[in-house]
């Protein structure tokens, strides 16, 4: 597909509406009308007038507006929504949240019911933004939760991220730079004994500072794919460097059950942690061996009772609804088998679309975007009737319907560091290969961030260099060489 930009600098924006409809759709942008203008998007402004002309499935549609009083903020909304309704004519697909793109809908949401009050902000929500009632009511609930949580968190206080960027085996849909335990086992022992030297330093450096301990969150990768000796090094140094007694939160994702056994259950309760997840994605044999993880159903329901028997009374359960092979019935036994068992969070993902993957084509975009939409409706209506409720929301590029990815909770049981990091409330200090330091200045709101080396053998090669990089965040806060 061809899109044209002509007279604006919209093209973000007019891409991102794009790919709501056409998620895995190649798209070569160019400032000049080509000869051929099928399968062509041409969007302009010129002499007062902002338009589009959309040429697809032999057929072709336009739409303009004269836009004399309208700054280009409203300028690019206006575009975007004339594009949204040629497409949906043309396709047949509403989206659920209109033409909203971005990331995080609720922290939208609050930042207009700061700026203007609840009601003005849900009805832009709808009518300027045209996002559905039930989209609209979730980023609302959302926002409201996020408030509370919000409220914990100080001027000097941050969280720790901790990155074990391996997994037994890489899942198909996985876009987080992760490497199997196979193919990285010689990296380990000096990945580990560095990931705890970086830890050690981190924990000076929140002291010189100032700073306040909320919530720790072991990620990655699959944290518990590491044998119980390397788990039990990382947990222990920080029991050493930092206070764990004092935390709000300590999460480890346990996220594959086949990594889990008594022994590592046992060295997470004991260093103190206080949340986990164990993800089963699917309760499916058939749709796990699609996506390329080896463990089955019955592996997670043998998880879950080793957890609770454990101890550990603060479990989350990941699920993505859109999976290759899954069904809607088969997607409605997952929620139901996770229900059953009452884990106190529950998440659910939108598949996000790979190119290479070719699971959406042009043909078959709509039967897929219902389908998935049929998922998300019944997890919403069952884990609502179930005492969970939304607090935790974002969304990605190229989902299945650009629908969005949701954290469900039982009364009291957020997992906190979530909100924190996604709505970038606060500080975070992260260790471990492609771990991403956040510092965030609560005065103006300012955010900068120091990247790690995102692969292991670049982390342990480089790790001076790396903490070279650290040292940056005295500066960040205001100290000088000799208040160090």
């Amino acid at each position: 597909m061809t899109l044209v930009v002509l007279g604006h600098n919209f093209r973000y924006e007019t891409e991102n509406v794009i790919r709501i409809f056409f998620p895995l759709e190649k798209i070569n942008v160019t400032e000049e009308l080509p000869e051929n203008t099928d399968d062509c998007v041409i969007t302009y402004l010129k002499d007062g007038v902002i338009g589009c002309e959309v040429s697809l499935f032999s057929r072709n549609e336009k739409r303009e507006e004269r836009i004399w009083d309208k700054d280009e903020k409203e300028q690019e909304l206006i575009l975007a929504k004339l594009l949204y309704y040629i497409f949906t004519s043309m396709t047949g697909i509403v989206p659920s949240w209109g033409v909203l793109t971005g990331v995080r809908p609720s922290k939208l949401m609050r930042t207009l019911i700061a700026e203007n009050g609840e009601s003005d902000a849900v009805d832009y929500f709808r009518n300027e933004l045209l996002v559905s009632d039930k989209k609209t009511n979730l980023a609302l609930s959302v926002a409201r939760a996020e408030d509370r949580i919000i409220a914990l968190s100080c001027e000097k206080s941050y969280s720790l991220y901790v990155s074990i960027p391996f997994c037994p085996t890489r899942c198909s849909y996985c876009s987080f730079v992760s490497h199997s335990i196979a193919q990285a086992k010689k990296l380990i022992p000096d990945y580990v004994r560095l990931l705890c030297d970086e830890l050690r330093e981190i924990s000076v450096i929140a002291e010189k500072t100032g700073l306040n301990l909320e919530t720790i969150y072991f990620g990655g990768g699959t944290p518990t794919s590491l044998d119980e000796e390397s788990l039990r090094a990382v947990t222990d140094a920080v029991s050493k460097y930092f206070d764990v007694k004092n935390v709000r939160e300590y999460t480890i994702e346990a996220g594959r059950p086949d990594t889990l056994n008594k022994e590592k259950l046992e060295i997470m309760k004991n260093a103190g942690v206080t949340r986990i997840s164990i993800n089963p994605q699917t309760f499916n044999a058939q749709v796990l061996e699609n996506i390329g993880r080896k463990h089955s159903p019955g592996m997670t329901l043998e998880a879950f009772r080793m957890a609770r028997e454990a101890g550990f009374d603060n479990i989350n359960m990941d699920f993505i609804a859109g999976l290759p092979g899954d069904t809607y019935d088969s997607f409605r036994n997952s929620i139901d088998t996770a229900v059953s068992l009452n884990p106190e969070n529950i998440t659910i993902h939108t598949l996000a679309l790979k190119r290479a993957a070719n699971i959406v084509t042009r043909g078959e975009t709509d039967s897929v975007y219902r389908e998935t939409a049929k998922m998300l409706d019944y997890a919403d209506s069952v884990l609502h009737s179930e005492d969970y409720f939304p607090y935790y929301m974002y969304r990605q590029s190229k989902t299945v319907g650009n629908n969005e990815n949701v954290g469900w909770s039982k009364e009291g049981r957020e997992c906190l560091y979530n909100i924190y990091m996604m709505e970038e409330i606060h500080t975070v200090l992260a260790a471990g290969g492609g771990a991403v330091t956040k510092l965030k200045n609560q005065t103006d709101g300012r955010i900068e961030r120091i990247f790690n080396f995102k692969y292991p053998y670049e982390y342990i090669s480089r790790f001076n260099e790396l903490l070279e990089r650290k040292k940056y965040i005295y500066e960040f806060y205001g100290m000088t060489e000799n208040e160090l």
